[in-house]
């Protein structure tokens, strides 16, 4: 007599459950640990060589500025963070705009890729007096300075992000007759944010950077970090410069993770998609 097969309780035929991902303790200790050690050998280097702190100073003196000037250096860092994200917000709306032309119509990429490649090839450094010749002084050449450094990584995440839509998708959306638009909102455009994202995140920075050069460059009185390095390395209060460097670095730390947050909120299925 043949046993009966009797199909599976849904228990048993149940999946166990994702592990939900927790943050590891690692996910902190290990920058925090990293900062120290960081801190503790320029100490080190500062103390067995004697260093003078009009060259190096040490992360007390670096400290003492900060408890100095902590007025100048707060309000100095808010200057450079609000232009930085103007300058950022220009770069992307300019850059995807670009970036969308470029994978949307063969001819514009043909027309004016290479000048992109050439523009993005030119050392910025060189263009900052022009700024101030072609802006004047003030924040005008520190966003066009911002700028120029930023877009770049943007138009070229965006073209490349919009022109490697996965073959499925362009098959699936033929399938199901999407017009040429909805295609582009529906499939080309959800596919392409994760490398549109690694392009915001690679201009961030570069921002930062612009808006120091060109602070610098600018001439503006007290008027952000990149000014505060210039004026108070030109008198040898270096310590006060190594604590605008400071500044800046955070600011540069913050606003990536802040991206970094957006993009893990804004694209969920990216995490639950890939290793």
């Amino acid at each position: 007599m043949q046993d009966t097969l009797t199909p599976p309780s849904e228990a048993a035929v149940a999946r166990p459950a994702r592990p939900e991902r927790r943050i590891s303790v690692s996910v902190v200790a290990w920058p925090v640990f990293g900062v120290v050690l960081t801190i503790a050998l320029w100490w080190a280097v500062v103390e067995i060589f004697d260093v003078q702190p009009i060259i190096l100073p040490s992360p007390l003196d670096v400290a003492d500025s900060f408890s100095t000037y902590p007025d100048l250096l707060l309000a100095t860092t808010w200057d450079t963070v609000r232009v930085t994200l103007i300058g950022f917000g220009l770069s992307i709306v300019i850059g995807v705009a670009l970036g969308t032309a470029i994978a949307a119509w063969k001819p514009f990429e043909r027309a004016f890729g290479p000048l992109l490649v050439a523009l993005n090839a030119v050392p910025k450094v060189a263009i900052a007096p022009l700024m101030i010749a072609w802006f004047g002084f003030g924040t005008k050449p520190v966003l066009a300075m911002a700028f120029l450094l930023c877009f770049f990584p943007i138009v070229l995440s965006t073209a490349t992000g919009l022109t490697s839509t996965p073959a499925e998708l362009a098959e699936l959306a033929r399938s199901l007759d999407a017009g040429r638009v909805q295609t582009f909102l529906r499939v080309r455009v959800p596919a392409a944010l994760p490398q549109i994202f690694v392009g915001l995140k690679l201009a961030m920075p570069l921002a930062v950077i612009g808006v120091a050069v060109g602070e610098m460059q600018s001439g503006a009185v007290d008027e952000g970090l990149g000014t505060i390095i210039v004026q108070t390395a030109g008198q040898g209060d270096t310590a006060t410069a190594f604590a605008a460097l400071t500044l800046m670095a955070v600011v540069s730390i913050i606003l990536y993770y802040a991206i970094v947050v957006v993009e893990r909120l804004a694209l969920p299925w990216v995490r639950g998609t890939t290793a």
